[in-house]
């Protein structure tokens, strides 16, 4: 089995347990945050996010075009202020929009696995802009699909808080929580 056959089939598994998982929000709960600490996004922020974690990215790996994933508001950032806080982030419109912009990034995705070859995956180095350390271009599509699992698990937890009825399957994609 090669890089490409391994990330695609991580990537039809990740895509398809983040789409069950933002399935189970309705639109009222997206102005929806922990009430506890601070700097959280609400569900609209995290979801918005969400369908820019991999595929944008692995373009601009791939191709060496890169481009903003238009989930910030940069003119809520401070000058010098490395990271955006949660306020900066914008919110996905509805859950609908959420799952056909999961599903147009996961085609991006795939899309630049393709465009790959097996041994650009396992030779070819490339840096990225917020880290000019050069990394496999395998492993720097294997890191933007780990970014979009941690927000996976990010919103499995959000759901959990919200009291929805999700188990350890629901993160998993084990057994039949995932729909078709």
């Amino acid at each position: 089995m090669g890089y490409k056959t391994l990330l695609k089939s991580q990537i039809e598994d990740t895509y398809a347990v983040t789409d069950a998982l933002i399935a189970m929000v309705d639109d009222a709960e997206l102005s929806w945050k922990p009430d506890r600490g601070e700097n959280w996004w609400t569900v609209a922020q995290l979801l918005r996010h969400i369908t820019v974690s991999c595929g944008i990215w692995c373009k601009g790996f791939v191709t060496g075009t890169w481009g903003d994933a238009g989930d910030v508001d940069y003119d809520q950032v401070p000058e010098g202020q490395e990271l955006p806080t949660a306020d900066a982030y914008r919110p996905a419109e509805s859950v609908e929009a959420a799952r056909n912009a999961l599903a147009e990034d996961k085609r991006v995705a795939l899309s630049m696995i393709d465009l790959a070859t097996e041994d650009d995956l396992v030779s070819k180095a490339v840096t990225a802009p917020w880290n000019p350390t050069p990394r496999v271009l395998g492993l720097r599509l294997l890191d933007m699909l780990r970014h979009l699992e941690s927000h996976k698990a990010q919103l499995y937890t959000y759901l959990k808080l919200m009291g929805k009825p999700v188990h350890t399957g629901h993160l998993w994609g084990m057994g039949n929580v995932v729909e078709d």
